[in-house]
């Protein structure tokens, strides 16, 4: 049901969105044009996903400790590492997605919720190369083969923290003094999700960029967004349908864009 409901959500989504033709604002023209619309290959690419190829061959098997689907913690499911790094993963394309909306804003901290087997966290960290990224991953298992798939990527500029996100994340908060890139992933749950980003308000600049993920994912998720793009302070939001776009550009016309990608 859920699929079906995910595929209709997706048809109504293609039918309202624009390209970059249809949009009128020259903030959100040129971030669809030179950024989102980007798809030349990049020679970062090349590594993260050659990994990625050696992943889907994994056979190793961890426990998953899943903090964020449901109410309840379930630490005895095992997976395949080629099984969750085929179901889990960002694919490529919107993993280069987020890695180019990153090296676009240049940001000085980037944190990211939900690590997973660290693919997108490469993504993030070869992006901003001096920027400061934490990743949170609330699943030991799955943080160790991240954490192992990171040094062979030589990645230096990452921190990545195991255990519950709403325990870590608010100390993160209160630790950096503005939220430069933050990408929202890993929880599926409408008070989840409201929760992180009341969190963020707090600390949110002129150049923040707020990602959150699967927003179409349940009838929750997409209350969750809908209340979020109505909230005062943010100024544009830009609806991928797999991911959504917030920004907070002061004294800024509010408008919301449905985009194809």
């Amino acid at each position: 049901m859920l699929n079906l409901q995910l595929g209709f959500d997706f048809l109504r989504h293609q039918f309202k969105a624009k390209t970059r033709h249809g949009v009128h604002s020259p903030f959100a023209y040129r971030l669809i044009d030179e950024v989102i619309y980007d798809f030349h290959a990049k020679t970062s690419y090349r590594d993260i996903e050659k990994l990625r190829s050696e992943l889907l061959l994994d056979e190793r098997c961890i426990n998953i400790t899943d903090l964020g689907v449901g109410s309840q913690v379930n630490s005895n499911k095992q997976k395949k590492v080629s099984t969750l790094t085929r179901n889990a993963l960002k694919p490529a394309r919107l993993a280069q997605l987020i890695y180019r909306l990153a090296a676009d804003l240049k940001p000085g901290n980037i944190i990211e919720l939900g690590t997973c087997l660290g693919i997108t966290t490469a993504y993030l960290a070869k992006a901003a190369p001096n920027a400061r990224v934490l990743s949170i991953e609330g699943c030991p298992e799955t943080a160790a083969i991240a954490l192992q798939n990171l040094k062979k990527l030589e990645i230096n500029n990452t921190e990545l923290l195991v255990g519950d996100f709403d325990e870590i994340l608010p100390k993160i908060i209160k630790d950096i003094p503005v939220l430069d890139f933050v990408f929202i992933d890993g929880n599926h749950r409408k008070e989840a999700t409201l929760n992180y980003f009341k969190w963020c308000l707090s600390k949110i600049g002129e150049n923040s960029l707020l990602i959150f993920d699967d927003i179409y994912w349940s009838q929750g998720m997409k209350e969750a967004w809908e209340e979020i793009k109505a909230h005062p302070e943010v100024s544009v939001t830009i609806d991928l349908f797999y991911i959504g776009l917030v920004f907070f550009k002061k004294g800024r016309v509010k408008e919301d864009f449905k985009i194809r990608f």
